[in-house]
């Protein structure tokens, strides 16, 4: 069974990294999406809830994926899945430097995992979580960019914080 894995902060996902797994499904006989508790960043939902977003966002797939949160580097949870691969998605160029960088360290700590990079469709070249973010923040429209439940989550965390 090849099993690859996903990693991001999710925080929240959107539209765009469900594209990317959808991809990544039809590569691989299963795919493990796997949230970042030690992100390096402030996220705005904890990880338990980043969590919970992801698995109702994938509900509907044919072949729902695991979920799981992960400490540490990327590379030890792969090897900890028996995974062969990590997922990773590329809007446009200027993600590709930090990607590469982060791929050439984790080929450096296991050579037998290998990076596959994944473009989503055209109309989400753009869609990033820290702009679905800020749109909800602002009180735009961004049904578009998030399943259901992921925009009810948002508003309602936006309304308290009002």
């Amino acid at each position: 069974m090849r099993i690859a894995v996903y990693p991001g902060t999710f925080d929240p996902i959107t539209k765009g990294h469900l594209d990317v797994l959808e991809r990544a499904q039809r590569l691989f006989d299963k795919v493990v999406i796997a949230v970042a508790a030690n992100t390096g960043k402030a996220p705005l939902f904890s990880v338990e809830e980043r969590v919970a977003l992801a698995l109702e966002s994938v509900k509907g797939f044919e072949n729902p994926p695991e979920v799981i949160s992960f400490n540490g580097l990327l590379v030890d949870f792969v090897q900890s899945q028996g995974a062969c691969a990590i997922i990773r998605g590329l809007r446009a160029v200027s993600d590709f430097e930090f990607e590469f960088q982060m791929a050439l360290m984790n080929r450096k700590l296991r050579k037998d995992v290998e990076t596959i990079f994944l473009m989503p469709r055209e109309s989400y070249t753009y869609l990033s979580s820290s702009i679905v973010r800020e749109v909800a923040k602002l009180g735009g429209d961004f049904s578009s960019f998030v399943t259901p439940h992921v925009e009810k989550i948002l508003k309602e965390k936006f309304a308290k914080s009002l």
